[in-house]
C-alpha cells in the first residue's frame, strides 16, 4: 500500500516523569513540592521537579543550590532509575500495541508514526487519546500528547496544555499557529538564542519568517538554516525506530567536592574499566575519548582527543584521560564530576557495531 503523502505523528511526554512516580508511589508527597535529585544542602543538580515545584521557578538541570533559594520548603528525593526504567518499559509496551514505528527519546518521551497503525484508526488524534488512557490505566500516571503531521510540529503541540493535555495542530492551520507563535516556545531555541533573537527584533514566527535563509545563516551560522525550515512548518525527518549509538560513556556527580590529584587519577581508571567492559561487551571500540570536567561552581568544560585507529582497552582510555587533565584546572580547583566518553565509534551503515578485525603476525 503507497503511503499518504501527509504522515501522522504523535509525540507523547509523560508529565514531571520522575517526580510524578515518587508522588504516586509515596502518597506523603502529593501535592507538594518534590525535586528528584540534588540534596537540601544544595549539592548536586535537580533530575526532575514536580509541577507543584516549578510554580517556583524550579525545572530540571538546575543547580539543587539555586532551586533551595527559590523553594526552601521543598522536598528532595533520591531518584529510583530502576523503578523509572520498569515504568518506561510499561509506557513503551503500549505504544508497539499501535504502531512499531516508535522512536525513544528519553525515558519519558518518544515520537510515534501512526500513518499505518495496528488498529487500522484513521485518526491520529483518537490513538493519542487511547495511549493516553491506557497510560493512566496501567501506570497511574498521566502524559501529554502532540499531534501533527510532522515530528517537530508535534513536538510543540505535546507542550502546548501541559500536563494531562492534548493538542492538535492540522496542516492547514500550521502556518498561521507558527507565525502566531512566540520564540521562546519553538523547539530548539534555548533561552540564549531567544535572547539574541529579541535583540535582534524576532520576537514571533512571522518576525522570525520575515528574515531570509542567507541572513539567518550569517547571523546564527548552520543553525539558521534550521530556523529557516521549522517556521516555515518544514521538517522531514522520519520516525526512526533504531537510534544510533554515537558513544558510550560514565561519569559521576561526587557527594563532596574533589581535589585530590591522587584520587582523581584512581577514579578516571576505574571509570575507563567500566566503559571498556561496555565496550568489550557490545564488541566495539571507539576512535575519540573525552573527558568531562564540572567544577565546584557548576563551569563544565570537556577535553577531546582523536586517534587514527579504534581502542577499547581499558588503560588506553584512561592513559588518555589523565592526560586530558593536564589541560584543565583540576587539582587547582575542585570538581563536583568527572566523566569519560568514547566517541566516533565503529558503526555500520545501519547503527550496529561492526565486528573488530584483529590481524594475527
Amino acid at each position: 500500500m503507497a503511503k499518504p503523502d501527509i504522515r501522522k505523528i504523535i509525540h507523547i511526554d509523560m508529565d514531571a516523569f520522575y517526580a510524578s512516580v515518587e508522588q504516586r508511589d509515596f502518597p506523603e508527597y502529593r501535592g507538594k513540592p518534590v525535586i528528584v535529585g540534588g540534596s537540601p544542602e544544595g549539592r548536586g543538580v535537580v533530575a526532575a521537579a514536580s509541577y507543584e515545584v516549578r510554580k517556583y521557578g524550579v525545572h530540571s538541570a538546575m543547580p539543587a543550590a539555586k532551586a533551595v533559594r527559590l523553594c526552601p520548603h521543598a522536598i528532595f528525593v533520591k531518584p529510583r532509575f530502576e523503578v523509572y526504567h520498569k515504568v518506561s518499559d510499561q509506557i513503551r509496551e503500549i505504544f508497539f500495541e499501535f504502531t512499531d514505528l516508535v522512536e525513544p527519546l528519553s525515558l519519558d518521551e518518544a515520537y510515534l508514526d501512526v500513518t499505518e497503525n495496528h488498529i487500522n484508526l484513521p485518526s491520529a488524534t483518537l490513538i493519542a487519546k487511547e495511549i493516553r488512557k491506557r497510560i493512566k490505566e496501567k501506570t497511574r500516571l498521566t502524559a501529554s500528547a502532540g499531534v501533527a503531521h510532522n515530528k517537530f510540529l508535534a513536538k510543540v503541540a505535546s507542550d502546548l496544555d501541559k500536563p494531562d493535555g492534548l493538542a492538535v495542530i492540522l496542516p492547514e492551520d500550521a502556518h498561521d499557529f507558527l507565525e502566531k507563535l512566540e520564540i521562546g516556545e519553538f523547539h530548539g531555541i534555548g533561552d540564549a538564542t531567544e535572547s539574541k533573537m529579541k535583540s535582534l527584533g524576532i520576537y514571533t514566527g512571522q518576525d522570525l519568517k520575515e528574515w531570509s535563509e542567507i541572513d539567518l545563516v550569517n547571523e546564527f551560522g548552520k543553525t539558521g538554516r534550521y530556523y529557516y525550515r521549522i517556521v516555515r512548518g518544514i521538517d522531514n525527518r522520519q520516525v526512526k525506530t533504531h537510534r544510533i549509538r554515537k558513544s558510550i560513556g560514565k561519569e559521576r556527580t561526587f557527594s563532596e567536592d574533589v581535589d585530590d590529584l591522587g584520587w582523581i587519577n584512581n577514579f578516571l581508571r576505574e571509570l575507563s574499566e567500566k566503559i571498556s567492559e561496555i565496550m568489550q561487551d557490545k564488541n566495539a571500540a571507539g576512535k575519540t575519548v573525552t573527558l568531562k570536567v564540572r567544577y565546584d561552581d557548576f563551569e563544565t568544560i570537556t577535553r577531546s582527543t582523536s586517534f587514527s585507529h579504534y581502542i577499547d582497552d581499558a588503560e588506553d582510555i584512561a592513559h588518555t584521560a589523565i592526560s586530558l587533565l593536564e589541560e584543565t584546572k583540576v587539582g587547582e580547583r575542585k570538581v563536583r564530576l568527572l566523566g569519560i566518553t568514547l566517541s566516533n565509534l565503529n558503526l555500520n551503515e545501519k547503527g550496529h557495531f561492526k565486528q573488530l578485525e584483529i590481524p594475527f603476525e
